[in-house]
């Protein structure tokens, strides 16, 4: 599995309209891609988000990601989702992972 994780903090009181965002977003995804997500928050600083999404590979997600990403209704949902990010920690990070099983 081809593994994205994907840090930043959302501002406390703009959960809801993130939680819709990610709905959204994930349901576009679907169409294309075989994705498996998961959104964790940080117990000691509500703000922070981290999000897992896993895909079959690389070479599928890359192919489709373009795709992705030129539909404007994407665009729209990203600009939307960088409104509720806590102004002072606006950074996104993003490290791509291969999941590897040790059975």
């Amino acid at each position: 599995m081809y593994v994205k994780v994907y840090q930043y903090h959302i501002q406390k009181d703009r959960v809801e309209e993130y939680l819709d965002i990610q709905k959204k977003t994930s349901e576009i995804y679907d169409r294309y891609l075989d994705i498996d997500l998961l959104y964790l928050n940080n117990q000691d600083d509500d703000t922070k988000w981290i999000e897992v999404t896993r895909y079959k590979d690389k070479d599928e997600y890359e192919e489709k990601i373009i795709m992705i990403n030129g539909q404007k209704e994407i665009q729209e949902l990203f600009e939307s989702f960088q409104s509720l990010l806590v102004p002072d920690k606006n950074e996104i990070t993003e490290e791509n992972y291969i999941e590897i099983k040790p059975y």
